[in-house]
């Protein structure tokens, strides 16, 4: 009964180390992405103005650019459209038939020996093979996001995250990528289609991400298992 215990527990440290061992390798694999959010740089104290109109310390900003987002801290709206679909299927079919007779003799002392349906051969061979495979998904809404940096070409390096409390556990939404500035439009909105490098995670935790998921030592079983 002791050693029966023991086993068990036995079996459970090392199930929970081999999960705990996977999930590391798994973490190590995966880069870590800051999503936090950028704020602008504290101002800096003004020289004094030397009577130009125009002060190099104030910065730049051409008339046609509007409020468009340029600057480190500025937000963008990033709009979701993300759909994509795959789909895939092959199919094979082959067949093969075969077949040999031999005719003996009607006459002569062979002819009482073999019979005529005691000599034939044949064969046959087929094979059916198919395989599918349909993959597809779609995101939409809305993130808002901040400027993290500013590239010597122009484009914006754009991250942020979104969290949201329900009723039964968190959901989150996160994105970083960059942004060229003439795809934003005049009220700050970029489609995510048009940003490049695009990272998008939409995740969440709680008791129905719980319920949709395995069990460590289920996890385990899996991992190990040759079937």
């Amino acid at each position: 009964m002791h050693i029966a215990r023991h086993s068990l527990i036995l079996a459970g440290a090392l199930a929970f180390a081999g999960v705990l061992g996977a999930s590391a390798a798994d973490a190590k694999k995966k880069p870590q992405i800051d999503y936090t959010a950028t704020y602008a740089p504290p101002p800096v104290a003004q020289p004094q103005a030397n009577g130009s109109i125009f002060q190099v310390s104030q910065g730049f900003s051409p008339l046609t650019s509007g409020g468009r987002a340029a600057m480190i801290g500025d937000v963008i709206t990033i709009t979701l459209v993300e759909r994509t679909q795959a789909t895939k299927s092959n199919s094979a079919n082959t067949s093969r038939d075969g077949s040999i007779s031999l005719t003996p003799p009607s006459t002569g002392p062979l002819s009482k020996i073999v019979n005529s349906s005691d000599v034939g051969s044949s064969g046959s061979n087929a094979f059916t093979g198919k395989g599918a495979a349909t993959q597809s998904n779609a995101l939409t809404g809305e993130i808002t996001v901040t400027i993290a940096q500013v590239f010597p070409n122009g484009n914006l390096l754009v991250r942020g995250q979104k969290a949201l409390t329900l009723n039964r556990g968190d959901e989150f939404i996160q994105i970083t990528g960059i942004v060229r500035p003439a795809d934003i439009s005049p009220d700050n909105r970029v489609p995510s289609t048009r940003v490049a490098d695009a990272k998008i995670t939409y995740s969440g935790k709680g008791e129905i991400a719980r319920a949709s998921s395995q069990g460590w030592l289920q996890r385990f079983f899996t991992r190990i298992s040759p079937f």
